[in-house]
């Protein structure tokens, strides 16, 4: 039989890739064989990232597909990745477990599908294979989506998930984040085509998964003990980031710029701000100048993660206010992409200016990091809400009157966070809580390891 023989497949998306790497890492060091199924795009990604480093990664096989769009198609349009993924993805994955499991003695035991690719479970049970269904966010967001029968009933959003009156903010739960229905995951797109789109495709995911024995999520009791009472049949195994250290293939899409670390190295312990949005956010060029401008009004050592494609213009280059660079050559570092985990666990970070998506959000906490929060879009409101207003580890940004986040907020905001010890105390307590739940005894070790012996049996 050898070993049992997984078939992992995440959304085609960044955020969706890196935690379905980390759990395949913890699944291996279980002596579990992994084939990882990126779409064709994001596969030519990864290994151009990390070159033929990851050609050696012996138990775990990237594979890919295609995902239904032109090479030249921008994957940042959500409706039309949405299409394509229904449309092609589901056949191609059907010709490859044929073809693993014609050609292989060992063949799949089990697919792990991240439950917004719930239509892979569908098609592991055509092959009668055990599907287990991963959700690499909050518990809360997935029980937001496994509230919308509940939304509809409520007349808080109508059938294409408009939301009805988008002014009320809503609480599913006693101890959850309140959320306002105008940002709603499938919501914040401004295109109501996609939006119609991808909240019938959450629909359909929301189906597949009904059946399935494993629902597992990248979170902990500690963090979310509304949300995971709420839909108890959700079982936290996380944070994924905070238990295993990833070799050279962590799926990331971008080469690491290693020159962070030595960069901060050589900064004072705690007087770091780190900013970083995350492989989505797009800024304006007056939002992109006023964020520079406010590090540089801060007067303290910052690291900026400015990806090629942080602005619509092409080149962020000719965006950053005239002199800035060189005014900020001694305290400021730009980096086109980090290595965010190491940065975040280095002793000379202070906080972090992010976007709050759930793995920079995770990763923040397991180091006992303060956050300012910028949420972009999806569930980066609700991460916003328990930093600030649940856990209380974070501000908010306020915007002026044209929406811009002013660099004399930025000012204030860090100064704010970074001298009142509290933040930081209440962000260390909470690092306790969860290096503690993936811990020898703790709850999300627990159940993962209930699972690796299921999966064994």
């Amino acid at each position: 039989m050898g070993n049992p023989h997984i078939l992992a497949i995440p959304y085609p998306a960044q955020g969706h890739v890196i935690p379905l790497m980390e759990l395949s890492h913890n699944l291996v060091s279980h002596g579990f064989k992994i084939t990882f199924v990126n779409t064709d795009f994001n596969h030519k990604r990864v290994k151009d990232a990390f070159g033929n480093k990851v050609d050696g990664e012996g138990s775990i096989r990237l594979v890919s597909i295609p995902d239904g769009m032109e090479p030249d198609e921008d994957r940042k349009q959500l409706g039309k990745l949405t299409d394509g993924i229904s449309e092609v993805m589901p056949v191609e994955l059907k010709k490859l477990v044929k073809k693993i499991n014609g050609s292989e003695d060992n063949k799949i035991s089990c697919v792990i599908a991240d439950v917004n690719m719930g239509w892979a479970l569908d098609i592991a049970a055509e092959f009668e294979i055990p599907g287990v269904a991963f959700w690499p966010a909050s518990a809360m967001l997935l029980a937001l989506l496994f509230s919308t029968d509940k939304l509809l009933d409520d007349q808080v959003i109508d059938k294409h998930g408009t939301p009805i009156n988008g002014e009320n903010m809503i609480q599913l739960y006693p101890n959850t984040p309140a959320m306002h229905p105008n940002n709603f995951l499938w919501v914040c797109l401004g295109d109501f085509t996609a939006q119609k789109t991808i909240f019938e495709f959450a629909m359909r995911n929301n189906k597949a998964v009904e059946n399935v024995e494993w629902l597992i999520c990248n979170t902990t009791f500690d963090l979310e003990p509304g949300a995971l009472s709420l839909i108890p049949e959700i079982l936290p195994i996380g944070p994924l980031s905070a238990t295993n250290q990833l070799g050279p293939l962590t799926g990331s899409f971008w080469p690491e710029d290693a020159t962070c670390l030595k960069w901060l190295d050589q900064q004072p312990p705690g007087s770091v701000i780190y900013v970083a949005f995350g492989s989505f956010t797009v800024f304006d060029p007056i939002q992109f100048q006023e964020l520079a401008l406010g590090l540089e009004l801060s007067n303290r050592p910052f690291l900026w993660v400015v990806r090629p494609d942080t602005t619509e213009e092409t080149q962020s280059e000719e965006l950053y206010p005239i002199g800035f660079k060189a005014r900020v050559a001694g305290r400021g570092k730009m980096a086109g992409w980090a290595p965010q985990r190491a940065v975040l666990a280095h002793p000379s970070i202070a906080c972090f200016i992010s976007h709050c998506g759930w793995n920079s959000t995770v990763e923040g906490l397991s180091n006992g990091i303060p956050f300012l929060c910028w949420p972009y879009f999806a569930d980066q409101f609700i991460n916003e809400t328990y930093i600030c207003d649940i856990w209380k580890i974070g501000l908010s940004f306020n915007r002026d009157e044209r929406g811009i986040i002013t660099r004399e907020e930025i000012k204030g905001k860090v100064e704010q966070l970074v001298d009142d010890e509290r933040f930081k105390a209440k962000a260390l307590q909470l690092k306790g809580l969860v290096m503690n739940s993936v811990s020898e005894n703790g709850s999300s070790n627990r159940i993962f390891n209930n699972f690796i012996e299921w999966m064994k049996s």
